[in-house]
């Protein structure tokens, strides 16, 4: 199968610490939707942990996951970022930005040391948000006669699709999400229906 409509995300945000040789290593899971996010949510644990050394972060986007980042934010490069990164990649998930705000503790840990903290604290976060797996819809508006209400509930329930919104009077008018995979066969049978209207709206 060429193309798969879902994606593994994270649940909800969360944080969790490790501690190595002093050091504290906080790291912060949040779910994201675009890359605008990403600044205020580092800004504002920026703004609450100005002692903190370092405030290291990866992010990944889009159910195709194409689209990620990662800043060292001073600390060597490859040993912050990439590790949270690879975190991200391995338990393949996305549309999460994981910040990792690191407290000195004295002594140095090394390259390995590092990298090791900042995997650890980014699987321990995204271990405490909890994984989801979400699928990818199209949202379609089809607008119909009421007594066309009978044809058209009959191919919602039959096809799994949702109701978003729904305005029912002579004309009706249903936004609808339908499963990426299924849009091809459930659409064409709307469009078999006499004078019934279907526009797409976005993706979700």
């Amino acid at each position: 199968m060429l193309f798969n409509d879902t994606y593994l995300t994270v649940k909800q945000p969360a944080e969790a610490i490790f501690a190595d040789r002093g050091s504290k290593f906080i790291a912060f899971v949040y779910p994201i939707k675009s890359e605008a996010d990403v600044k205020p949510l580092v800004s504002a644990l920026k703004a609450v942990h100005t002692k903190a050394n370092h405030h290291c972060w990866a992010m990944r986007l889009s159910p195709d996951r194409s689209v990620f980042k990662v800043n060292d934010d001073g600390e060597p490069s490859g040993t912050a970022g990439r590790p949270i990164l690879n975190v991200l990649l391995s338990k393949d998930v996305t549309n999460v930005l994981v910040v990792v705000v690191r407290y000195f503790g004295g002594k140095l840990l090394g390259v390995p040391g590092l990298i090791n903290a900042y995997k650890t604290a980014a699987e321990m976060g995204l271990s405490a948000a909890g994984i989801v797996e979400n699928v990818i819809n199209d949202v379609y508006q089809i607008e119909f006669d009421y007594l066309q209400m009978n044809d058209i509930m009959k191919i919602i329930k039959e096809e799994g699709t949702t109701i978003i919104e729904q305005e029912s009077d002579n004309r009706c008018i249903y936004k609808i999400a339908v499963r990426k995979m299924k849009v091809n066969q459930t659409i064409a049978r709307f469009n078999s229906i006499n004078k019934v209207k279907v526009d797409y709206l976005h993706s979700n």
